[in-house]
Formats: structure tokens, C-alpha cells, sequence
């Protein structure tokens, strides 16, 4: 996490939730990581007409026979949908 007065980074989901809750600033982050705190109240949505939904991934990549097994993980994992994606980790 990087902060001065102006500006945090975070690079960690949980932190940035606290921090949003907590009242720090703004926080962007994926729709099923809000949910729950959207639900219950702890966060609000703003900016809303500036945060289409998100469609998706977009990856481009060689068609090929022999991919490596690390890309072929990586499409894999990013066909998944995000919701279950974020419970697997």
C-alpha cells in the first residue's frame, strides 16, 4: 500500500474494502468484491454513469498449437466466470 496525503494504492482487495468503509476515499474495484458491502449498507455506489458494467476480458494471443501451459492457464482462468473466479482464489 502507498500513501501520502492525496493518494493511496492499494494492491490488496481487502485493504481497499476497509478503506472505502473506513471512510478513507473512493474505491474502484470489481462489482462481486462490492456486492456484499453494497448490500448491507457499508458502501454506496458513486460515479456510476462513469463505471460502465464490465464486459469481460479481452486477450489477444497467437493461435498455435503448442501453447505454453502458463497462457493456457491464464485463458482458462480468465473464460471462468468472474464471480466464481474471485471464490477460487
Amino acid at each position: 500500500m502507498i500513501c501520502d496525503a492525496a493518494l493511496s494504492i492499494v494492491d490488496d482487495v481487502e485493504i481497499l474494502i476497509r478503506a472505502a468503509i473506513d471512510g478513507v476515499g473512493l474505491a474502484f474495484m470489481l462489482e462481486a468484491h462490492a456486492a456484499p458491502h453494497l448490500a448491507n449498507g457499508a458502501l454506496v455506489r458513486v460515479l456510476e454513469d462513469w463505471c460502465p458494467p464490465f464486459a469481460g476480458y479481452f486477450l489477444y494471443y497467437p493461435s498455435r498449437r503448442q501453447q505454453p501451459a502458463g497462457l493456457s492457464a491464464l485463458i482458462e482462468t480468465l473464460r471462468l466466470d468472474p464471480v466464481k473466479a474471485l471464490h477460487h482464489e
